[in-house]
């Protein structure tokens, strides 16, 4: 089975130490990217690790793709244990770094400990170097990523860096790569910053030799040419249609449509979108570098998350303002997702869907934690009585903006997924869209047949952020490409992706996570939820209450 090759590079920034070890049975197991780092943190993290404490630990992996030259590979992973979550929580960002990583030469580098001062850590093919930087407290990410370039001449794709919002410790501060690319969901910024990382560089030369089976460039041979709605308009091109199926959240999740909604839809991203934009070796180009010239704002994005978030869910109708919104949470290093859906919050209690200037005023409030800031910074989970608003989360996590009031796999998803109400866990709204075939596809209502379907996507999602694979690879990794590329038959890589699966709950389970915490806020209204919570546990071979049996814990 082809998987990534390396050591560990274990970096404890509080004693100023490094070491390596050999981690090869584990590779041969768990792939890289997400499993690799999954197993190393489900057996060095205590399972009672405080998120913001010196003991929790920060893994960055990437896969055997990145040695290859295929779109939908320039991709990286960050795995640790979340403040937002408090739950094992792996983030997956695009952009150019994981090139850059894999030119280190390690598998997997893990952060631990907690620094005295602000540092950045540089890591080379030749050895770890801590660089105080007192002078780059609270510096925004663009102001550091010039420092780092000026001091240094490590360009933006090389560094992994938090903001003034990871070191306030926000519960879903992101790290940033690329200035704009983002290990989003979960709040591993605050992780970052709770270790006093300001910043971590990669640069080498020393990239493994893994050889990947010239079918690939099938594959980037298609992305190239395919004439895909999403090289235009990246992800806003499904909001028309969330929109016209009652499923895109707005008002703070108090209503299913937006009347606004071809003010901030495709068509009004396209319009502002100058030039394309990409991910390492990625035919595709799917990103959105955005500007509006009038107003001196200049993005990436958004795209229909953050559209929802800082949009349609916060009654905003011009897509500038989303933009601009977008913009400060990449400046100031948040999950633009999560802070959308926390200002929204703040908008229901305050009565103030719309305003602009406070949405904005807000987001930098709470990366500094300055007055009502501070109290959002928490996340909804923790603030909602205080806002008395509903808890528009599972597990801590707010929700994505594919709507499981209407996609019911969806919503089972948010429920069951070890990582909260993330959309990308499993990615089952593209079943019932349906954005794939009509062979693949299931009716939005209901949940005949979908457990099943669910796990399956579950492992094979979680194997493509071990390989690493961008998710939106969907139309061109068929089973028997994954066969080719990684030369194992497809269901016993989709058993890598169920160990995977399998460990990050039984962390969770040691931690107190069970049934309990797999419940939406709109169960009620999803008839056969409980059926399909008993199939799903069922089927994994976990109990009743959503436990990982002791003796099914994998190796």
């Amino acid at each position: 089975m082809l998987h990534t090759k390396g050591a560990l590079l274990s970096v404890d920034v509080g004693g100023r130490e490094t070491r390596t070890e050999s981690i090869d049975e584990i590779l041969e197991s768990y792939v890289g990217g997400r499993g690799v780092a999954t197993k190393l943190a489900h057996d060095r993290v205590p399972f009672d690790a405080d998120p913001l404490g010196g003991e929790n630990r920060v893994y960055f992996t990437t896969g055997p793709m990145q040695s290859s030259n295929m779109s939908f590979t320039g991709r990286t992973n960050c795995t640790s244990v979340s403040p937002l979550t408090n739950g094992l929580c792996s983030s997956n960002a695009g952009g150019f770094v994981s090139r850059h990583l894999a030119g280190t030469g390690y598998a997997a580098i893990e952060l631990t400990g907690s620094s005295d001062e602000l540092v950045v850590v540089h890591v080379t093919d030749d050895g770890v170097e801590f660089e105080p930087v007192p002078e780059l407290v609270e510096a925004t990410v663009p102001e550091t990523v010039a420092y780092i370039d000026d001091e240094h001449g490590l360009g933006a794709d090389q560094t992994a860096v938090v903001g003034p919002a990871g070191e306030n410790q926000v519960r879903f501060a992101s790290i940033m790569t690329s200035e704009e690319r983002a290990f989003g969901r979960g709040g591993l910024g605050a992780v970052l910053g709770s270790k006093n990382v300001k910043a971590i560089t990669f640069d080498g030369d020393s990239e493994p030799d893994i050889e990947i089976p010239s079918s690939q460039m099938e594959i980037h041979r298609e992305a190239a040419t395919d004439d895909h709605i999403m090289k235009r308009q990246g992800t806003v091109a499904v909001l028309d249609l969330a929109n016209e199926m009652d499923g895109l959240p707005s008002y703070y999740f108090s209503e299913q449509s937006f009347d606004e909604a071809d003010e901030i839809n495709g068509d009004a991203i396209e319009e502002k979108k100058y030039k394309k934009g990409t991910c390492s070796a990625c035919a595709f180009a799917c990103k959105l570098p955005t500007r509006d010239e009038d107003r001196g704002v200049e993005t990436e994005g958004p795209e229909f998350e953050v559209t929802m978030a800082f949009g349609s869910n916060s009654g905003v109708d011009d897509i500038v303002d989303v933009m601009k919104s977008n913009e400060l949470c990449d400046r100031y290093g948040l999950d633009a997702i999560s802070a959308g859906n926390t200002v929204a919050a703040y908008l229901e209690s305050e009565d103030e869907f719309g305003n602009a200037d406070l949405i904005h005023d807000l987001v930098e409030r709470i990366a500094f934690r300055e007055g009502v800031g501070d109290e959002l910074a928490e996340g909804i989970a923790r603030v909602h009585d205080e806002l008395d608003v509903e808890d528009w989360t599972v597990k801590g996590m707010d929700f994505a903006a594919h709507e499981g009031r209407v996609l019911h796999g969806q919503g089972l998803s948010y429920a069951v997924a070890n990582r909260g109400a993330d959309h990308m866990y499993a990615v089952f709204y593209s079943q019932e869209y349906p954005l794939v075939g009509n062979d693949d596809a299931y009716p939005p209502s209901g949940f005949e047949g979908k457990p099943k379907r669910l796990i399956e996507k579950e492992n094979q999602m979680a194997l493509n952020d071990s390989g690493i694979v961008c998710k939106f690879s969907r139309d061109y990794m068929t089973p028997e490409r994954y066969e080719a590329l990684f030369g194992a038959d497809f269901e016993d890589l989709l058993a890598v992706g169920d160990r995977i699966v399998t460990l990050e709950r039984h962390f969770n389970n040691q931690r107190g996570f069970d049934r309990s915490d797999d419940t939406l806020p709109y169960e009620a209204q999803l008839d056969g939820l409980e059926a399909a919570l008993d199939e799903y546990y069922d089927r994994r071979g976990w109990t009743d209450d959503g436990i990982v049996p002791s003796s099914d814990v994998p190796a």
